[in-house]
């Protein structure tokens, strides 16, 4: 089975799911810059949110150059993981207009929670059709950052039951550590 079409599927899907970001945006009433400041919280979300898409969006493309092979397995994880990143909207315009509520926030982090363990899933599936000692194994390692990510995700959501901000600062944390570029597939395909 070819992955040509996964990725241009999976391409088209996270192409939407940002475009449906930047339509959440409004435009400020104003015409100063003051005008922009109720709107701070929203177009922080959104920032934040097409880092995180951006960053799936890189390493899924990475991950399926280092797969040699796909099969059905496969397909349906990568639905799963397009399901969850598909909520990625709606929690960015919702902690956007509530940013110091704890369900939002929350809820914001069990969708990129789910989204990790989504990809977890995905790469299994991958690294099961391709083998042990495939190039993607070579490349997957142990995964300590996807692991790390989990905890901190874990972590965060309760925490917004505690001090919202805190659960936020995580989640760009968690961004940030990803934000770096991961070579490990890079230097696997080299």
């Amino acid at each position: 089975m070819g992955k040509g079409r996964l990725e241009a599927f999976s391409d088209g899907v996270i192409a939407v799911i940002i475009t449906i970001m930047v339509l959440e945006l409004k435009a400020p009433h104003g015409q100063d810059l003051a005008a922009l400041a109720p709107l701070a919280p929203a177009l922080l979300s959104y920032c934040l949110s097409f880092v995180y898409v951006g960053i799936y969006w890189n390493n899924h493309h990475h991950m399926l150059h280092a797969a040699q092979h796909i099969d059905g397995r496969v397909l349906w994880a990568n639905l799963h993981l397009l399901f969850w990143l598909s909520l990625v909207p709606f929690t960015t315009s919702w902690v956007g207009e509530r940013p110091a509520a704890a369900i939002p926030t929350a809820i914001y982090g069990g969708v990129f929670l789910m989204s990790g363990v989504a990809w977890l899933l995905l790469q299994r599936a991958l690294l099961r059709r391709n083998g042990p000692e495939s190039l993607l194994a070579r490349a997957v390692g142990r995964d300590l950052k996807g692991k790390l990510s989990a905890l901190l995700y874990a972590a965060a959501i309760l925490l917004a039951f505690v001090r919202p901000w805190i659960a936020d600062a995580i989640y760009v944390l968690v961004a940030l550590i990803w934000f770096v570029p991961d070579r490990r597939f890079e230097r696997a395909i080299e």
